[in-house]
């Protein structure tokens, strides 16, 4: 039954950020809701959740929950109006039920450093007194292996489970926010750039986007912006050996809708996000749903 399972996406972390809270997202799981409200810098840890299910097509016996859960202590820094940094350090508990029995496996995962720079902004007053707010920021960073990787010399392990992918990865990211008034839009897109382990086991590279919306309510030190969106992922086939592997690869369009809420250098989040359209593992294997949740501190 493991061997059928590696259709779900490992999870892995990439970010896209802005000065006011605008939506940002990540990948693997790729979407992280709206940012800090950050000057200077901030710390804070981050709650992810992901829920499948698994059932082989010519044998309904053959089934599988996969439920995986990360906790991240992440943060940023502005070096200056223009460039800015992140990193994540996230520790995973993983738990697979099926008919073999219950597996759990927990564990520091793949630590990520991010830089973005912001090449484009602009401010267009209007006659209403209000302006037309518009930024464009590009970035990258790497996805380094701290997290532990092991499958079998014969078989594959359940590839999803693990709590690291033991490469070097790529991420590559560009978003374009744009603000009038209380209402906000952003749009943003990411590509992950995967390379071959030491097991000689690669994991399929991943394209992910999404467009959201916001409202911001409230005034003086108390801010809550409610926002909804899509968003969309497109992942290539693993591969072992540089062969590709049958039930990887997948695509996913998700609608997302959540609320922050800040209190002077305070934030919390929340978001879920539900399946409109998937396939994984040719149908066998669908996505139920994915939650996030995060507390920050900007100082």
């Amino acid at each position: 039954m493991k061997k059928i399972l590696i259709a779900i996406i490992a999870i892995v972390i990439t970010f896209n950020s802005f000065a006011c809270p605008i939506c940002g997202c990540g990948g693997g799981n790729l979407y992280m809701g709206l940012m800090p409200d950050f000057k200077r810098q901030f710390i804070g840890f981050r709650y992810n959740y992901s829920e499948y299910h698994t059932q082989l097509a010519n044998d309904i016996t053959q089934h599988s929950n996969n439920y995986y859960n990360s906790i991240d202590l992440w943060g940023g820094y502005n070096i200056n109006r223009k460039l800015r940094v992140m990193a994540f350090v996230p520790y995973y508990t993983n738990k697979q039920i099926d008919d073999d029995g219950t597996t759990n496996t927990k564990g520091l995962g793949d630590i990520s450093v991010m830089a973005q720079y912001n090449i484009w902004q602009s401010i267009t007053p209007l006659n209403n007194n209000k302006a037309i707010k518009q930024q464009l920021w590009i970035g990258g960073g790497l996805k380094v292996p701290t997290g532990t990787f092991a499958i079998g010399d014969t078989s594959i392990a359940d590839i999803n489970a693990q709590i690291g992918t033991g490469s070097t990865d790529f991420i590559l990211n560009g978003q374009y926010n744009l603000q009038y008034g209380r209402f906000g839009v952003n749009a943003n897109a990411n590509y992950k750039m995967n390379t071959e382990n030491t097991d000689k086991y690669q994991y399929g590279n991943k394209f992910s986007s999404n467009l959201l919306a916001f409202y911001h309510l409230g005034n003086g030190h108390l801010a809550i912006s409610p926002n909804v969106g899509l968003g969309y992922e497109e992942t290539s086939a693993n591969k072992l050996q540089r062969e590709k592997i049958q039930y990887t690869g997948s695509h996913l369009v998700t609608a997302i809708a959540g609320v922050e809420l800040n209190y002077k250098a305070i934030g919390f989040g929340v978001n879920v996000q539900l399946p409109t359209s998937q396939d994984f593992a040719e149908g066998q294997t669908e996505l139920r749903m994915k939650a996030m949740a995060h507390l920050s501190y900007s100082f």
